[in-house]
């Protein structure tokens, strides 16, 4: 069943304000106790003043009993909220991994998908079941009408980079049940930002970009937010979006250059991390 939010809750999700404690009374409980999950890391639980992970979600519409797939789960950040969700609402959780049909997948890919397996396998009592799925430049397509809910948190500019938009997208909508919602949190450049090679090489990409390649496959936007917006971002760095938390690159993006220890970091920590789209699309019933 899916959570009802009151209209004080709901219009200030969608102008980015807090909520107040009257107002997530209706909110899901489970939700909110998964985000206060004392399995988190204080590492993770840091950031949550700018992922605002409980507002996030129930802006999105995430519900009980769904199937959820997040793309590209990177160290989990999501995954400790999300896997553990799905296990005490009755719901199913999958995440993408390195492909290992790939026979070119290096070591340390594949390393990294065996990390994160055995790290939720470990704690079942915590995280249930969370399954993995071949995700790569020529993996096998996702299980077509299959989920419920698909997030992708800051993953754009990194399939331009790699040339997987027009892979990866199809195949969501085409994974997403009827109905089904697919949710992007993503850095955000400026509307009149149109160069795809400014996108890959600054991390940030438009709004009306992403808007417009969802929609091509077939995908509705329901809503946007500011959930996740950060004025101060000036979206102008030495390192792209690398520069600011929780990167903090002193040297360009993949240079493979050591650390700058002179570069003054203050200005950048000050800003904290990006000004970030938050945006709910949905395929057709």
């Amino acid at each position: 069943m899916k959570t009802l939010l009151t209209a004080a809750t709901a219009a200030a999700l969608l102008i980015g304000l807090p909520a107040t404690a009257a107002d997530t009374a209706g909110a899901d409980k489970v939700l909110h106790e998964v985000v206060a999950g004392e399995w988190r890391p204080q590492v993770q639980r840091a950031r949550d003043n700018y992922r605002n992970p409980a507002a996030s979600l129930e802006f999105w519409g995430l519900a009980p009993g769904m199937t959820i797939l997040e793309l590209q789960p990177g160290g989990g950040w999501w995954t400790e909220i999300l896997a553990p969700y799905a296990a005490r609402t009755g719901g199913r959780y999958y995440a993408t991994g390195a492909d290992l049909d790939n026979p070119d997948l290096s070591d340390g890919a594949r390393a990294g998908r065996e990390r994160f397996e055995q790290r939720y396998a470990a704690q079942p009592d915590i995280y249930g079941t969370v399954n993995v799925l071949n995700f790569g430049a020529g993996s096998a397509p996702l299980p077509a009408e299959t989920f419920d809910f698909i997030l992708s948190a800051r993953s754009v500019h990194g399939w331009l980079r790699f040339d997987m938009l027009d892979k990866v997208l199809p195949e969501v909508a085409a994974a997403l049940k009827p109905g089904g919602i697919f949710a992007i949190e993503q850095h955000r450049a400026p509307d009149s930002v149109t160069d795809i090679q400014t996108f890959i090489d600054s991390g940030y990409v438009s709004e009306a970009f992403v808007i417009e390649q969802a929609r091509k496959v077939g995908l509705e936007l329901v809503a946007r937010s500011e959930i996740n917006a950060n004025p101060r971002d000036t979206r102008d760095h030495p390192f792209g979006v690398w520069t600011l938390p929780p990167a903090r690159a002193t040297v360009p993006y993949a240079s493979g250059l050591p650390a700058d220890p002179d570069f003054d970091r203050a200005p950048y920590d000050a800003i904290g991390e990006s000004d970030r789209m938050t945006l709910k699309f949905r395929k057709p019933e």
